[in-house]
């Protein structure tokens, strides 16, 4: 088993009543909740700074569209659905 910490937050009455009643309702416990919570938002950020830091790589190898590269794929897309 690996090691563990504990972290302590404060919730409001209604999302503690919420946290009870979805934990209840799964057959866990606050703290199982808690920490499940807690592990998929933080994959999720994880995972968002990751794809952020592709961009900003991409961009500092010079990978990018033109400004008006785009302004003009925008319009033409538009005009394009204002023919239909």
């Amino acid at each position: 088993m690996s090691k563990t910490a504990v972290i302590t937050a404060r919730l409001d009455e209604e999302t503690m009543a919420l946290v009870d009643k979805v934990a209840k309702a799964q057959g866990r416990s606050r703290a199982w909740f808690a920490a499940h919570a807690i592990q998929r938002a933080a994959e999720k950020e994880a995972d968002f700074l990751a794809f952020v830091q592709e961009g900003i790589d991409a961009a500092d190898r010079g990978d990018v569209i033109p400004h008006e590269d785009i302004v003009a794929r925008v319009r033409a897309r538009r005009a394009a659905k204002s023919a239909h």
